[in-house]
């Protein structure tokens, strides 16, 4: 995963750029000029050290409802901003750091993850399994899959981050075409489309519990059932991969033929990074490949599918949802990639002994000193924002603000999915957003006869487009090392000016999506609409 490949960059110079095509190149200038995103993360720490601090010597504080976990009922809690120089904020960032890292999920996600994932890559059943996507999988339609696969992966957690984005990248190279292109597609449908999806994911869940405490405030009767969004969801992920890629002529034509393909050039490299086995070779390698994913997968349905089975929901037997299972796919998902490629390697004669096993699992690791480094940095960085306080007095202040402007409901969710939008470069990640601004909207759209459902929507079109252009996506660093695999030259500007497009046109066309299910009145799920009967 060490190897680089020194590609030069050929721009169309017979074709004239457009303004959007310098407009990214301007973005991507600036932002390549920045430090390292180790020096860019200490530079936030000192940031929200001295903001801290400000805020905290003038008594900012917001004021908002909360439902008590004990009582069950809806309180007013003040919280102020805490100062991280005062004497609790000097002992917490003294004696947290060790706790601060190993609390911090993407830590543990990245290297369970990576044992099975890093050892395919390493043995060689990645680019087998390249080599055959690309025979099975019409060219045309390559990037589609990608995104549409992107989607689904949300069900697995931050599965799609360490397998699909590399994988994405690996097959463009394979096909012909530019492999950051293949990166751009598969980030867009994994993140970009995190919020959506057509299988009901652990996140659904978490999110219906927070709505249902927020409207409960208002009306304790009214419960929001977990299929509520099913079908602006369905909806959404269809159209995450028409405005990628299906419909090439109208939409992926703009964003990924006229946009960014265009931009990249075309590459050329001196080696091929996915060398061709033998063919009968690789398909016996596959084979066996595929005789251990079936044992593994007969292991798993065995523990998981019969009544009473360990990784079912002790009480209710539940597989979905929070259970056993869903807190195993990280564990299950580095099993999947790790025994097949076992089987391979021992099928392709490169796995012989044991050792053979255990040192491509250590190289692995070595590869990843330097994001293991990153994610210390990142982990205090959000340890200390969120000590502060900063985020959640931001987002209830300007939810008051909002609130005071006595809109109508549509220029209301509009105006909450703008503010979502806006929060989410600073308050990554879809729960703890919605869990301070719920209580808020949710009551004071109730009143107007909008359906909580319809904030649950409003919040899924914010929340997830902008994921892919701010760098303090916990995986937006691992996203640069991936593209840096393909252009030594790749920085933070590059991936924020590559993904541009896609939140743009995501953004926009999710909000008119909105705006017509809103309009029209048409249902968001299984007899839910969006004014409330």
């Amino acid at each position: 995963m060490d190897q680089k490949l020194d590609l030069e960059r050929e721009k169309p110079g017979a074709k004239p750029h457009t303004r959007i095509d310098k407009m990214l190149n301007t973005i991507e200038r600036i932002g390549n000029k920045v430090p390292h995103p180790s020096i860019i993360f200490l530079i936030l720490i000192l940031l929200v050290v001295v903001l801290s601090h400000i805020f905290a010597s003038i008594g900012a504080q917001a004021t908002f409802e909360t439902l008590n976990a004990e009582t069950n009922k809806a309180e007013m809690t003040t919280m102020a901003v805490e100062s991280l120089l005062s004497a609790e904020g000097i002992r917490f960032m003294f004696t947290s750091t060790v706790a601060n890292f190993m609390s911090f999920n993407a830590l543990g996600v990245t290297l369970v993850a990576m044992v099975g994932v890093g050892f395919a890559e390493e043995v060689g059943l990645i680019s087998a399994l390249i080599h055959k996507l690309v025979k099975v999988v019409p060219k045309a339609m390559m990037t589609s899959v990608l995104v549409f696969i992107g989607v689904l992966s949300s069900v697995a957690s931050d599965a799609g981050y360490l397998v699909l984005i590399p994988l994405g990248a690996a097959v463009f190279y394979k096909v012909g075409r530019h492999p950051i292109a293949g990166l751009s597609a598969a980030f867009a449908g994994v993140s970009a489309g995190f919020g959506v999806n057509i299988i009901i994911t652990p996140i659904d869940g978490m999110l219906t519990e927070i709505l249902n405490e927020a409207v409960h405030t208002v009306n304790p009767t009214y419960t929001v059932d977990l299929v509520s969004n099913m079908f602006f969801s369905i909806v959404s992920t269809v159209l995450v991969v028409i405005v990628s890629t299906v419909l090439v002529v109208i939409v992926c034509t703009l964003v990924n033929e006229k946009i960014i393909e265009p931009r990249l050039g075309e590459y050329k490299s001196d080696k091929d990074l996915f060398p061709e086995e033998d063919d009968a070779n690789e398909s016996k390698g596959l084979r066996w490949a595929l005789i251990g994913l079936l044992g593994l997968t007969a292991i798993i349905m065995m523990v998981t599918l019969p009544s009473g089975a360990p990784l079912r929901h002790a009480e209710t037997g539940k597989i979905i949802g929070s259970t056993p299972f869903m807190d195993s796919l990280i564990t299950i998902i580095m099993l999947v990639a790790l025994i097949p490629s076992i089987f391979y390697g021992r099928a392709m004669g490169k796995i012989k002994s044991s050792l053979d096993v255990v040192t491509p699992i250590i190289k692995v690791f070595a590869n990843l000193s330097g994001m293991i480094f990153l994610l210390l940095i990142i982990s205090q960085f959000i340890a200390y924002f969120n000590f502060t306080n900063l985020g959640t007095v931001l987002a209830v202040n300007a939810a008051d603000f909002i609130e005071g402007l006595q809109m109508s409901g549509l220029a209301l969710l509009l105006c909450f999915i703008l503010l979502i939008a806006g929060l989410d470069i600073i308050l990554v990640g879809a729960v703890p957003k919605f869990a301070i601004l719920t209580p808020i909207f949710v009551p004071l759209l109730y009143q107007l006869g909008i359906a909580p459902e319809a904030v649950l929507a409003a919040y899924r079109v914010a929340d997830s487009p902008m994921n892919v252009i701010t760098p303090l996506m916990p995986y937006f660093a691992l996203i640069v090392t991936f593209a840096a695999k393909y252009d030594k030259k790749t920085g933070v500007g590059s991936i924020i000016a590559l993904m541009l497009p896609h939140t743009i046109v995501l953004f926009v066309t999710w909000i008119l999506l909105f705006i017509a299910f809103y309009v029209f009145k048409l249902p968001l799920g299984p007899g839910v609409g969006i004014y409330l009967s």
